[in-house]
């Protein structure tokens, strides 16, 4: 994508690019006419970085059974995010403004370079500006007054030295090349912020500097991937790059017309859906340990709070794998041990939490209404939350782990798209043999042995056991829900499960059961004495 980007500025120098999958296409002939109404707006343009498309796909069966179309992130956050400070980069179906490619500040109004209004609400609003701030205002405002592109053909050869563009007097030819590398056409083209190329330019020279451009070596010693271009460092370099953009003070704009702009294909398959979200997650605890990691990374520049704050999401959200897994296992330890999943709480606490689940439930009912989202994609995202979350975030974060602290790295895999080529939704039926299997197969055998459990030892026990139970039977049966699209893609279309995820997963099943057994922490150390005959002082 670099190597292109040089190419394109040498060649044709447009001042807007188009980036799109190979599995994606246009679905829109108007597409780009949607970009440029805003990269063109006389006051949206000049600080626009880029334009994202929500992503839509074909191929996915009627019950979208993996969430494959993601309408939560795409219809409740992106357009929540474009009222802050824009939408996250996803990778594709978004046309981006050059400039922003190549590292520059944006062009700034004075109303834009005030404090966010959350810092200003907290630190007070009459005081003294500091000389930072002016600095970085008076720059600003230059930028705005000399935005003309300067280019002249003549003066290639002899460095950047005819050029009055502020940026040329600030950068010597040395922090230029080190910057955009050794080719003086295209650290020129980089200044004419409305694109395009001379008339009197002779083809062959610039095809002798195209190959130039991109030469394996081209890239060394210079920022390319560091702060310009796309950002090296992560599987998921589109992240790392919109979040450099929007650090620098760049907004962004999420279009989403009536009609899809781009649409593509996507993994309908179990396994391949699970890899998928397991190289995004991977991306994501790659940016977590890196320095461009949103807790820590740039709080001087120009990155709105609110913004910050879903970044952070973005890349934190592996984590809650660790969680996710104790509270879906809880509810068949309270019935293999018959003890409950929640204490005895008076009636305050009791209101507390009634109130505090109320509020969650009002909030999501609002985000429904709001987006026009169904009912039925919520509840398809809640329950591949919880697969995802189970299987493929859990390894994404011990990954990471290995890749920072060991240096051990793990191969990029493209993940196989769906086809039509053996019927429709063929591929869906497939069985394809991963680890990823193993952690959420694990869960629904612990939580259906523990009903089992559960249930044998209320019909033991009598009638007044059953109510108790009726409360512990409703954690495990609302896990089992949420990994209901799971445990059908295991027995596939001839309902039948693969003997190796059975025979890895009662393993571990029965393992976990008998170190609780052995640890048994609801018991206390007399308690396990007296068990066991072994009397002391406190018999």
């Amino acid at each position: 994508m670099n190597a292109l980007i040089r190419v394109s500025a040498v060649l044709t120098n447009g001042a807007y690019l188009l980036n799109v999958d190979c599995d994606h296409y246009f679905n829109s002939s108007k597409a780009l006419r949607e970009a440029m109404c805003f990269m063109m707006d006389p006051a949206l343009g000049r600080k626009t970085c880029y334009v994202q498309f929500p992503q839509r796909f074909d191929g996915i069966d009627l019950h979208d059974r993996y969430a494959n179309r993601n309408i939560v992130f795409f219809d409740i956050n992106m357009k929540g995010l474009d009222g802050i400070q824009g939408p996250m980069y996803v990778g594709t179906g978004c046309c981006f403004n050059r400039q922003a490619l190549y590292g520059y500040d944006p062009v700034l109004t004075e109303a834009d370079l005030e404090p966010n209004i959350v810092v200003k609400s907290c630190c007070g609003g009459r005081k003294k500006k500091s000389k930072s701030y002016m600095d970085n205002k008076n720059r600003m405002m230059k930028r705005t007054e000399s935005s003309a592109p300067i280019f002249n053909m003549e003066d290639i050869e002899e460095g950047i030295e005819g050029y009055e563009d502020e940026r040329s007097m600030l950068m010597s030819q040395k922090r230029l090349e080190k910057r955009f590398g050794q080719s003086p056409i295209f650290t020129a083209s980089t200044f004419m912020t409305q694109g395009g190329i001379p008339p009197s330019t002779n083809p062959a020279s610039l095809l002798k500097e195209a190959i130039h451009v991109i030469s394996c070596g081209y890239e060394d010693k210079t920022e390319w991937g560091k702060e310009i271009g796309w950002i090296y460092g992560s599987v998921t370099e589109d992240i790392l790059t919109g979040f450099k953009m929007h650090a620098r003070g760049w907004i962004s704009i999420y279009c989403m017309p009536p009609r899809p702009c781009f649409k593509g294909s996507a993994p309908i398959n179990l396994s391949d859906r699970l890899n998928q979200v397991l190289r995004w997650a991977l991306g994501s605890v790659e940016i977590l340990f890196s320095r461009h990691c949103p807790i820590w990374y740039n709080y001087g520049g120009r990155l709105k709070l609110l913004e910050r704050v879903a970044y952070i999401n973005t890349i934190v959200y592996p984590l809650t794998s660790l969680p996710l897994i104790a509270y879906c296992v809880l509810p068949a330890i309270c019935l293999l041990t018959n003890k409950f999943i929640i204490p005895e709480i008076s009636n305050y606490a009791g209101m507390f939490f009634i109130l505090m689940f109320a509020s969650i439930f009002a909030t999501g009912i609002l985000e429904l209404r709001w987006s026009g989202v169904g009912i039925e994609d919520w509840w398809r995202n809640e329950q591949f939350w919880v697969i995802g979350g189970t299987s493929a975030h859990l390894f994404a974060v011990f990954q990471g782990l290995l890749k920072v602290l060991a240096g051990i790295d793990t191969n990029f895999t493209v993940t196989s798209k769906a086809n039509d080529e053996d019927g429709d939704f063929a591929e869906l039926y497939v069985f394809k043999w991963t680890s990823l299997l193993i952690p959420p197969t694990t869960v629904l055998v612990i939580n259906l042995v523990g009903m089992v459990a559960g249930i044998s030892y209320a019909i033991n026990s009598g009638y007044q056991s059953w109510g108790p139970l009726f409360g512990k039977l409703f954690f495990s049966i609302w896990v089992i829900l949420h990994l209901y699209p799971f445990l059908k893609g295991l027995m596939g279309k001839q309902n039948r499960t693969p003997t190796i995820v059975i025979v890895w997963s009662i393993l571990l099943a029965s393992i976990f059961s008998l170190l609780w057994v052995k640890i048994d922490p609801f018991i206390s150390d007399t308690q396990k004495a007296v068990a066991m005959g072994q009397c002391g002082v406190n018999c």
